[in-house]
């Protein structure tokens, strides 16, 4: 899997081809927030590629407008890291520079890492764009599921009532996939409500692990039997509520 089968995955429209490098100092001057973030940027980053400008004149696809975001295009973008580099916060720092919702693929040693994360107005600033939520990140695992995401991808099958549509497409897309690392298999959620039930659990799955890790770490340290058990006690439960919400993404309707 590279970022050349990620990008043809997409089957974006010749005409909506951009094709050029983005400088390292526009990066630095639109993400960076700190002197370590310029060293990121300045040690890290081999070279960032625009590849394609997604617009109502190159997909023709309406933009969207309300009271907290506008999106007039979405751009696709790649980002070849060097070694070592810091991944996750150079992926961030390139989400944060570019005014527009970003497909990003990221490439570095690991692989290739795709990365998207609406878009809304800043509240003291309604000219500038900010994060909304967290970044949506994920490599594509080289089997059934893998295969099947990346059919899933073609611009050809996504919603297209208006650009933040077609966008959640893509994100729906990538819960998907994250859904298929606890069921093995890859589908698409029948309806909106069923997709937020599907992030919701998926949300307190990554919660309730990080609770299960702490407690196993403290478990490990603990000197009293009484503590110990206590812990047990609450592994057990944690677990069994874990099992509730992944037997939630094995089912279509999230229920």
């Amino acid at each position: 899997m590279n970022a050349e089968d990620l990008v043809s995955a997409l089957d974006l429209p010749s005409h909506s081809r951009v094709d050029q490098r983005v400088p390292k100092k526009y990066l630095i001057d639109h993400g960076a927030v700190t002197a370590q973030d310029k060293k990121a940027i300045t040690d890290g980053v081999e070279d960032l590629i625009w590849i394609a400008a997604l617009k109502p004149s190159t997909v023709g696809v309406s933009a969207f407008e309300d009271s907290t975001r506008q999106y007039l295009e979405i751009a696709v973008l790649t980002l070849s890291l060097r070694r070592n580099a810091k991944a996750q916060r150079l992926r961030e720092l390139v989400h944060r520079a570019i005014p527009y919702p970003l497909v990003l693929m990221t490439i570095d040693d690991d692989g290739v890492t795709l990365s998207l994360s609406h878009l809304r107005q800043a509240e003291n600033d309604s000219s500038k764009m900010v994060l909304e939520g967290r970044i949506v990140s994920s490599s594509v695992p080289p089997d059934a599921v893998g295969t099947a995401f990346l059919a899933s991808l073609a611009l050809a099958g996504l919603p297209k009532e208006n650009l933040f549509v077609l966008y959640q497409g893509w994100l729906d897309r990538m819960t998907a996939l994250d859904v298929a690392r606890h069921t093995g298999t890859f589908a698409l959620a029948s309806s909106r409500e069923a997709n937020e039930v599907r992030r919701q659990s998926l949300w307190e799955i990554a919660r309730i692990d990080g609770e299960i890790a702490a407690i196993r770490s403290n478990a490990e340290k603990a000197t009293q039997v009484n503590r110990r058990v206590e812990f047990n006690l609450e592994l057990r439960r944690l677990q069994a509520e874990r099992t509730r919400h992944a037997a939630r993404l094995g089912n279509e309707d999230g229920e």
